[in-house]
């Protein structure tokens, strides 16, 4: 699971620090996950870990039947985000005396907060991001820095007032809308706002297991690990959601998170079904899903970075540069960037991609640009960087991250 890649402070992933320490005191390691890595998969195929695979449910249960709506082909009202087999599926559900969780991984009711009147969009004034509205705590929140402001009435911009709109759904927002749907039914959030603390967190799971809860309504903090006697329907509002942004890993993450929560159905004597609503029922992940084959879309997925030379089949270096100032910080990375070249001279096993501004360009009043390294052999790319960084030093005033193996290029 990608949780288990720390990327603020020293950067390092939890899962390969075990097996390294576990090497050096010379211990076992149990890799538990139904979901294992692309990593993981090849290291079992080239016989460096043994596998030890569990083929049927706890209990005798079995595994929900999972099916996809394409929202293609259905209509939805303006500002609703349940299609009608899902409202009707949720209504069965309730009448047959048994639980829902619908799964958005967006917190807050709104990730954007747009003037209809100039067009200017809500921003945080530490990173070059949106604002997301919190509409039970009337606040706007920037979730990477916490800036917090209260929700305003006008535009900052034209100052006009009364036409500042809520964009795009969060889970606050999808609960409004249940409980417009199902105004007798029973609704809990769960989020990472509404179990901020162990007693909270414990607080909500008891009342989903002691039934005091019809419908679920959460983010991925209900996707793992728990045991839901009663919850034999989950609906994923947008099942296609992980699946943008130009990360390598983005099939592979938005399958293991969309399996994950898949199996908090049916997991005693009822029978589980997953409803996803997609707009690309075609799209590999999808398939898989619908079709539990789990191994197939691993070989696809290996394929594919077999042939580009990426993860696990090659290594990924992100050099992370940020300062006060944007144009120290670019010239430094230009600067590293052209020294990497030279020094990688005619070797054809690395190769240099950058400087460029990191999607996240502004983050925590730091600027940001990036160089990604790949290389075939992760002890050659080792060396080579550190003789790189010891070649140049930065300004006292620029930061430089080596982020060895990255899961996030934002």
């Amino acid at each position: 699971d990608s949780a288990y890649k720390q990327e603020e402070g020293v950067i390092y992933h939890a899962r390969d620090m075990a097996v390294a320490r576990a090497k050096i005191n010379a211990l076992p390691v149990v890799l538990v996950s139904a979901t294992p890595s692309l990593e993981t998969v090849q290291n079992i195929e080239i016989k460096k870990y043994k596998k030890i695979q569990l083929k049927t449910r706890f209990g005798g249960a079995r595994l929900p039947k999972i099916k996809a709506i394409d929202m293609r082909e259905v209509n939805i009202e303006s500002n609703r985000w349940l299609s009608k087999p899902i409202q009707s599926a949720i209504k069965n559900t309730i009448d047959s005396g048994e639980q829902t969780a619908l799964f958005l991984n967006r917190r807050g009711y709104a990730p954007l907060t747009l003037c209809r009147a100039c067009g200017y969009r809500l921003q945080c004034s530490n990173c070059s991001t949106w604002l997301v509205e919190h509409r039970k705590k009337r606040v706007l929140n920037c979730h990477h820095c916490g800036f917090s402001i209260p929700l305003q009435e006008k535009c900052p911009e034209c100052e006009v007032e009364g036409k500042l709109a809520a964009c795009g759904p969060g889970v606050e927002r999808l609960a409004e809308e249940v409980e417009s749907l199902f105004p007798n039914a029973r609704i809990q959030i769960a989020t990472s706002d509404t179990m901020s603390s162990p007693s909270a967190a414990e607080n909500v799971i008891k009342r989903i297991i002691d039934h005091q809860v019809d419908i679920v309504v959460g983010t991925q903090v209900i996707a793992k690990g728990h045991h839901f006697p009663m919850m034999t329907l989950i609906g994923v509002v947008d099942a296609d959601l992980g699946l943008s942004g130009g990360d390598l890993r983005a099939a592979e993450q938005t399958y293991q998170l969309l399996h994950q929560v898949s199996g908090r159905a049916g997991r005693a004597k009822h029978d589980g079904n997953v409803i996803l609503q997609t707009f690309m029922p075609e799209h590999l992940v999808m398939k898989a899903l619908i079709s539990g084959q789990r191994d197939q879309f691993l070989k696809e997925e290996s394929i594919a970075r077999l042939e580009n030379d990426l993860p696990p089949y090659g290594h990924l270096v992100s050099l992370i540069f940020s300062g006060t100032d944007n144009n120290e910080v670019s010239a430094f990375a230009s600067k590293l960037a052209s020294l990497a070249r030279k020094q990688v001279g005619i070797n054809k096993k690395i190769t240099i991609y950058g400087p460029a501004p990191a999607p996240f360009t502004f983050l925590r009043n730091k600027y940001r640009h990036r160089i990604l390294i790949k290389a075939k052999d992760r002890l050659q790319v080792q060396s080579y960087l550190r003789q790189l960084l010891a070649n140049c030093q930065p300004k006292s005033r620029v930061r430089v991250q080596v982020d060895v193996d990255p899961h996030s290029f934002l």
